[in-house]
């Protein structure tokens, strides 16, 4: 099966977003909050409804936001009238340019096929500033085989890592919004400076 444009699409418009929790989940928001600079450059890809991007805004940071299909992204605009047009981009995750302080990851990985993991990584990499940070959530248990979610476990994302980041934080979630008890692992890396 192709997890195209028309596949999330159809997500969407069938409101089948099992996925979405309805607001910032709690990992998210108290990692947000001891954020104090607001002029970091931030990127959260595979956006959905951008609830951690409505809550940065709020908080008076830059935020773009990325996604592939337009539904969620006209959600964001319609709770979120003053958000700049310029950071809202439709396009595939695997065409972005820029450097980035953070990219915030919320459970974004398990919506792509497992075999796209390192291209992942390295695009992550390759988005970030010399010293960002990839931070934020992914699904440390067994899930899907065949369509998203795709889970994974703690040793998968270690040897994911670390070819491109310093791992500062790589472990079982302990603030995981109540439904997701048990299932999240929280991630804080670091860009590493890969040799040529």
């Amino acid at each position: 099966m192709e997890f195209d444009k028309r596949f999330w699409q159809s997500k969407y418009e069938a409101a089948q977003t099992g996925w979405d929790a309805g607001a910032i989940t709690t990992p998210l928001q108290e990692y947000i909050d001891q954020l104090e600079d607001t002029t970091l450059e931030i990127l959260i890809p595979g956006c959905g409804n951008g609830y951690e991007a409505e809550y940065l805004h709020t908080k008076g940071f830059m935020v773009t936001v990325v996604d592939l299909v337009s539904a969620p992204l006209q959600n964001l605009k319609r709770r979120c009238p003053d958000f700049p047009a310029d950071r809202m981009i439709q396009d595939n995750f695997f065409s972005l340019t820029g450097a980035y302080d953070l990219i915030l990851e919320q459970t974004f990985l398990s919506a792509l096929p497992p075999v796209w993991r390192n291209r992942y990584a390295s695009q992550m990499h390759n988005l970030l500033a010399e010293g960002g940070k990839l931070v934020g959530v992914l699904f440390g248990v067994e899930m899907n085989t065949h369509v998203p979610p795709f889970g994974g476990s703690i040793v998968e994302y270690q040897h994911l890592f670390t070819k491109y980041f310093t791992i500062n934080v790589l472990a079982p979630c302990y603030n995981s919004i109540a439904p997701r008890q048990g299932t999240e692992v929280f991630i804080h890396l670091t860009k590493k400076q890969l040799k040529h």
